[in-house]
């Protein structure tokens, strides 16, 4: 995945007024592989369990840089905090794994009766 270099806009006049309109999100931006007019957003990208966001690129308003992060190889990851449009459309991906889970019902339910 592309890393997507933010850059840091001028701050907005009134920042009630963005507070207001817009909601925060922070993680490490990525091109989109497919879309160029899309944003993914990875919350934590050093976590065992990894979800991202993504975002049109045109309902980011302001984007600012944060600190980086190190992992324990050294190795960094520039992290940002955008600023979405409120009752804008977002996609929240998480990884999960596929398992048929009524056979771990019924050996719960059985434990429960002794």
């Amino acid at each position: 995945m592309k890393k997507f270099e933010i850059e840091a806009r001028k701050k907005p006049g009134d920042l009630k007024e963005l507070r207001k309109a817009h909601v925060p999100f922070s993680g490490a931006p990525h091109k989109h592989p497919y879309d160029p007019k899309k944003i993914i957003l990875v919350p934590d990208p050093y976590s065992s369990i990894p979800f991202y966001y993504e975002f049109r690129s045109r309902d980011i308003s302001f984007a600012e840089e944060l600190p980086s992060i190190v992992n324990l190889d050294g190795e960094t990851v520039k992290m940002a905090r955008i600023w979405i449009k409120k009752m804008s459309v977002g996609l929240l991906c998480s990884p999960f794994l596929v398992e048929d889970t009524s056979n771990r019902l019924k050996v719960r339910d059985s434990s429960f009766r002794q």
